[in-house]
């Protein structure tokens, strides 16, 4: 017992801050997520009506400067606001972001990104302090006066301190990396971006990063590589077609599914597992993705928008005209040396054990590096908590924005109920922040565990792998046909 105090105080800190970025970047996925369709309208009005566009239009390209200039900025604010704040929250976001567009001369969607958040916690602040101190018949006025005195406020401190600090950092970043364009080493990219993926801390680095830079530079020259050096698709499926050929008996049976839904879906957590199995594989990916952003470069080539999700799909609807040998060339190198790179990792690490008793045993390895999790729970046994004791009426399938691999996962596992004759049980999926209180079983991806353990530490979690077959997935439909 003496000797498992340590462990988990070592490394509990990494387990708090790791899954604090994680939070960080489902905050920022949850602002950009449900405006996604106005950014892919901005992306088609500039490859189709600007001057190198498909149908140039002097007119109709007029849209494209106020769109991503105050509608996209002023959307991310409004949606920032209201996640802290509510209705009165996206109201005072957008005030205060208004003053940040008009005193800038960049797209404000990082401060927009910052402003939103803030001017809800300002006004939720507020209400909180007068809950129950407003005389009667005075609520109106005051809330009213609230917003528009502190609106005001906001939007001078955002013209005159906020915006010119955040132009600045932005310019810093945005001189920063294109100094390593110029060199010729923006590849080296993949050395961060791969391995933050799988530890699901992507969308800090595209929605924190790499789509405001993209943005800004798409509107100046009408398209950008920024789009594309994290979210290309190729590096997952070369991975996935590796583990078809030459994984275990159970990745080849499942991966060929997860391929389908990565590489058309656009949902890129299906490879995470994957590469957690054998994380050596990492290097496959890496090189991948060096790969690709090393041809994109060569073609000069980019997309006018971010493709979320990441499928195939995206990257064709989002390329401009002369760019499209350059986008398929980055996928297929991408996906080629990802493959071969993988491929003989795989091969050079044949087992003769069992296979599933071989994917156990990395399974066993995964969990032994996340001992904080045991820690989150308060008993030193296998990750997850105790089962819920009582019956299931309500599953939750969660990941970090909730409209991804967990929409897969829930989706999955309702059919097998049903195939299963399991009836009475509903089972959703959400953002892990917005998990109802009245889930009795909720399901994560083991590295999201310790993040949906900060805010639910005495539910029933349920940790897996694979959203494809998963052990415990499994096991748990046994159990609800025996409940």
């Amino acid at each position: 017992m003496s000797d498992q105090i340590p462990m988990q105080d070592s490394t509990a800190p990494k387990s708090s801050i790791r899954a604090k970025i994680q939070a960080m970047g489902g905050f920022l996925t949850n602002m950009v997520l449900p405006n996604i369709g106005a950014f892919i309208a901005w992306g088609l009005l500039t490859a189709l009506f600007i001057e190198s566009g498909w149908l140039p239009n002097e007119h109709l390209a007029e849209l494209v400067g106020p769109t991503i200039t105050f509608l996209l900025p002023l959307l991310l604010a409004y949606t920032g606001g209201w996640m802290v704040g509510g209705r009165r929250g996206a109201v005072m976001g957008s005030i205060g972001a208004i003053g940040l567009i008009i005193g800038s001369d960049i797209p404000m969607f990082l401060g927009a990104m910052l402003i939103g958040p803030l001017g809800g916690l300002i006004i939720k602040k507020f209400d909180n302090l007068l809950h129950n101190r407003i005389p009667a018949g005075f609520e109106m006025i005051v809330n009213n006066f609230s917003i528009g005195i502190l609106g005001f406020f906001l939007m001078l401190l955002s013209y005159t301190t906020i915006g010119p600090i955040i132009q600045a950092a932005n310019e810093g970043v945005t001189v920063a990396i294109e100094a390593l364009v110029a060199t010729g080493f923006l590849p080296l990219l993949s050395l961060i971006n791969e391995p933050a993926k799988v530890l699901f801390l992507n969308n800090v680095i595209d929605q924190g990063i790499y789509y405001p830079l993209g943005l800004q530079q798409s509107l100046e020259v009408g398209q950008s590589i920024y789009f594309v050096v994290a979210s290309n698709p190729g590096p997952g499926l070369g991975l996935l077609l590796a583990y078809t050929f030459f994984g275990n008996k159970i990745a080849r049976r499942t991966a060929p599914g997860a391929i389908v839904i990565h590489f058309f879906g656009g949902i890129h957590e299906l490879y995470f597992p994957y590469v957690l199995m054998k994380p050596l594989t990492i290097l496959g990916v890496i090189a991948g993705g060096m790969a690709g952003i090393a041809t994109f470069q060569l073609f000069d080539a980019g997309l006018v928008a971010g493709p979320s999700p990441g499928s195939i799909f995206a990257y064709l609807a989002l390329t401009p005209r002369g760019n499209f040998t350059g986008i398929i060339l980055g996928v297929i190198a991408a996906t080629v040396v990802s493959f071969i790179v993988t491929s003989i990792i795989l091969r050079l690490d044949r087992r003769t054990e069992d296979d599933e008793k071989g994917l156990m045993e990395s399974i066993d390895k995964s969990k032994q590096m996340k001992q904080e999790g045991k820690q989150a729970m308060g008993t030193t046994a296998a990750a997850g908590s105790t089962s819920a004791t009582g019956p299931i009426n309500k599953i939750a399938f969660a990941c970090d924005a909730g409209a991804g691999s967990s929409a897969m996962g829930a989706t999955t596992f309702r059919k097998k109920m049903q195939k299963a004759d399991v009836e009475g049980i509903e089972c959703k999926h959400y953002r892990i922040e917005d998990i109802p209180r009245d889930s009795d079983i909720i399901v994560v991806h083991k590295n999201l565990a310790d993040r949906a353990r900060m805010s639910y530490e005495d539910y029933e979690i349920i940790p897996i792998d694979n959203y494809i077959g998963d052990p415990k997935l499994e096991e748990l439909l046994e159990r609800l046909k025996d409940s």
